[in-house]
């Protein structure tokens, strides 16, 4: 099928009345809607000043304000991962996207992260309305949360009719769904698109959580739908498939997607696209900035909140932890395997900070980020014993020296040669007790970082992803988790690696 990306047209949109003029000078203010798309939000506030919900709650009010009928959607995933969901379990989000002025949104895989009985409690709260054609409340029947199946909207004399489609892949765990079932996506497109045109929509609006090429294999099915307003991938993505217009305005609302439709007595759908960065030439919305302030401030606060008790100092101290097993690399790797449920975990030491060994006493969330501050998502992956000895020979090469891609690991053992030839030192793997098998398969849990070749770590390219970047947890939330879970750390090094 014909497939183009679209030209897209980047602005800076400013703020007060020289912004409302700039955007009234555009042919598309002939249209009766406009679309405002955010997707994959996981943070109120902006990140390195880029973002921000009080930055598009004014995006979106200006553009009120010169006339246009707004409609701001979000395509999923906004209640986790953060370090602020991990206190407010995605309150914080609700509460910042209601004042926001979000209109609509759909489900993402990260809105099952707390279970289904947080979601829909969440769902409540929510002021804006959700639309799911695909996940069911096996109690009542009817879409989870009481949200619509589809809707059918009136804007001046423009019929909009929207359905909602959320992946239902492994990437939401089944233990998380007490009583709620995912349905095929393809299915709810098939019952619910002619539903809409039948009832006379326009327009037709899918609002998707799917990856881009199931948002393809969508619109190559149903040639009805004008519009996918997309999420899942965390990049801005424009393109059309055959007539359909595919966006996917990237994540945290860097940028976000602004759509606007027409639909002429004759001839086809107009549509206009732009892709907005958001930057601080918008000003904060001062409601939806105090929304969110409010929340950082008690952020601050539970961050000092002590998790749980070491009862023995942790040691980060950058000479050992990139040459040899540490305790708190055990640790780390072993919250990883825990969270990824996999066969081993392997992790480069130098995304492990800290420069110090943490003494022995209480553990606060703020301590957990000074020993892991940036970011970093739990990814798991399938790989032949060939290429993860590959990785453990990689990741030894610069021995005796420290390197940061020094690996700390978990599920395995093995022996490491210092006076062996670079890409032969590794010797005597096991895992799970038994020699590693050079043709077997086994899951890895990986940080992002190494699966996208960090620290030279580039043998995990092309390798077969079961949870990417998307959907792994965060680092840093994984390890909250094991060590709440251990009632208190005791680690010790038990021989994983050893170096002669």
């Amino acid at each position: 099928m014909k497939r183009f990306v679209l030209a897209v047209l980047i602005a800076f949109v400013g703020c007060g009345r020289a912004s409302a003029q700039s955007i009234e000078a555009h042919p598309r203010d002939r249209a009766p809607l406009t679309f405002l798309q955010i997707n994959d939000v996981y943070t109120t506030v902006p990140i390195d000043n880029v973002g921000g919900l009080a930055r598009v709650a004014t995006l979106k009010r200006q553009l009120a304000a010169s006339g246009h009928r707004v409609v701001m959607v979000l395509a999923g995933d906004f209640l986790s991962p953060s370090v602020a969901s991990s206190f407010f379990k995605g309150e914080q989000m609700v509460d910042t996207l209601n004042t926001a002025g979000l209109d609509i949104a759909t489900l993402g895989n990260h809105e099952f992260d707390f279970g289904d009985d947080l979601l829909i409690e969440r769902m409540k709260q929510s002021k804006f309305r959700y639309v799911i054609s695909n996940v069911v409340d096996t109690h009542t029947g009817k879409p989870v949360g009481g949200a619509a199946p589809y809707l059918i909207e009136t804007y001046g004399a423009l019929k909009v009719g929207y359905i909602g489609l959320v992946l239902t892949t492994t990437e939401i765990s089944k233990d998380k769904l007490t009583h709620t079932r995912l349905t095929d996506p393809f299915v709810a497109a098939a019952r619910y698109v002619p539903l809409l045109k039948q009832r006379g929509a326009q327009v037709v609006v899918a609002v998707t959580h799917l990856t881009f090429e199931d948002d393809r294999r969508l619109a190559q099915r149903f040639p009805q739908i004008d519009l996918i307003i997309g999420g899942h991938e965390h990049f801005p993505i424009t393109a059309t498939e055959n007539r359909t217009l595919i966006s996917k305005a990237g994540s945290d609302a860097k940028w976000v997607a602004r759509i606007d439709v027409e639909r002429p007595a004759a001839g086809p759908l107009g549509r206009f696209y732009e892709l907005i960065p958001i930057t601080s030439a918008i000003l904060d919305d001062p409601d939806t900035a105090a929304v969110a302030d409010r929340y950082e401030q008690r952020l601050g606060k539970e961050l000092d909140t002590v998790l749980v008790t070491s009862r023995v100092p942790l040691d980060a101290s950058s000479q050992h932890i990139r040459s040899a097993e540490t305790n708190l690399g055990d640790l780390f790797a072993d919250a990883m395997r825990a969270d990824a449920k996999s066969d081993v975990a392997l992790m480069n030491s130098g995304s492990i900070r800290g420069d110090r060994v943490y003494p022995a006493g209480p553990l606060t969330g703020r301590t957990l980020l000074a020993m892991h501050p940036f970011g970093n998502v739990v990814c798991t992956v399938e790989v032949s014993g060939r290429v993860l000895l590959e990785a453990l020979n990689s990741g030894v090469s610069k021995m005796p020296s420290a390197a940061g891609q020094f690996p700390q690991v978990s599920g395995l053992t093995f022996v490491v040669d210092t006076h062996a030839p670079v890409g032969s030192r590794v010797r005597d793997v096991t895992i799970g007790g038994r020699p590693l098998d050079a043709a077997k398969t086994y899951t890895v849990a990986i940080p992002d970082f190494v699966l996208k070749g960090g620290d030279a770590y580039s043998m995990f390219a092309g390798q077969k992803v079961i949870v990417g970047p998307q959907a792994g947890s965060l680092l840093v939330q994984a390890l909250g988790r094991y060590v709440i879970a251990q009632g208190e750390v005791t680690q010790q090094t038990d021989g994983r690696i050893t170096v002669r």
